[in-house]
């Protein structure tokens, strides 16, 4: 069920409540039979994905199963060559743009270790990425003040870690915090979350987890890639994709998260590890 449908009381599902949701207005990043080679090594093996606006997708599978690469290789990373396949962003083709045109499009990859840039506090960072993503001219000082003190009122952030230098001395929460307040500030029409909740202890995944849920609506489509379930007691997925050996082998809805919580992922192994992927 997407967001939207969520917040009217509506359902994707017509056998459940005879009626549907128009979502023909929303935007959607498209993966169709994408194959990507690292190093001369063949990652992804033939992955296909829609993620629409309002719609929160988690990508699971095991280490080494590819799930990172796939949030590097649609956002433009050079280290991973695009074998073959397409990455659309409404209709356009996204493999012919380079990582920042990618951005302006709409596009955010949240970084699963974020780099520290000590000298740039983390509010000249956003306003100098807000500033390259405008198409219209820079935002005001003014303008931009009372946007990032929006921003960081709705997640709960203090306004002093506005004036810190980014990710420098910051703890793994921190950090992540952070890149929670880039995707508000930015607004993408779909976002990337690689791995958010890596190297978080509990109070800390629940306050990455909180701001994400802060920011959730209808303009923004998620793709949440995790090797953990835990991370989706707080964020709770529409759609569940386990990624193995390069593909996506089995899809569902957030139970398939719960069963995987149960039985690990030896039953994947088993049940998809020799077969082709299906389309759930």
């Amino acid at each position: 069920m997407s967001i939207r449908a969520r917040q009217s009381g509506l359902t994707l599902d017509p056998t459940r409540s005879g009626v549907t949701f128009d979502m023909s207005d929303s935007s959607f990043l498209e993966i169709k039979d994408l194959h990507v080679s690292v190093e001369g090594k063949e990652v992804l093996k033939g992955v296909s994905l829609t993620v629409r606006q309002g719609e929160i997708h988690a990508l699971l599978g095991p280490n080494g199963a590819g799930k990172s690469t796939l949030g590097y290789a649609i956002m433009g990373h050079p280290k991973y060559e695009i074998v073959s396949g397409e990455v659309l962003l409404d209709g356009k083709n996204l493999l012919e743009m380079e990582a920042d045109e990618r951005s302006r499009q709409g596009l955010f990859l949240a970084f699963q270790y974020p780099i520290s840039i000590p000298g740039v506090t983390v509010a000249n960072f956003l306003r100098a990425a807000l500033n390259a993503r405008r198409t219209e001219g820079k935002i005001s000082p003014m303008e931009f003040r009372k946007l990032l003190t929006g921003k960081m009122s709705q997640l709960g952030i203090d306004r002093s870690f506005a004036g810190r230098y980014l990710n420098e001395g910051f703890s793994g929460g921190e950090k992540k915090r952070a890149e929670i307040l880039q995707l508000a500030t930015l607004e993408p029409k779909i976002a990337i979350l690689d791995e958010t909740d890596s190297g978080l202890d509990i109070d800390a995944m629940r306050i990455v987890a909180d701001g994400v849920n802060q920011l959730l609506g209808p303009e923004m489509g998620i793709l949440v890639i995790t090797h953990y379930q835990r991370f989706l007691n707080y964020i709770k997925p529409d759609f569940v994709h386990i990624l193995l050996d390069g593909k996506i082998v089995v899809r569902g809805g957030a139970e398939l998260a719960e069963e995987l919580d149960v039985k690990g992922y030896e039953w994947v192994r088993d049940q998809y590890g020799e077969k082709e992927a299906v389309s759930g």
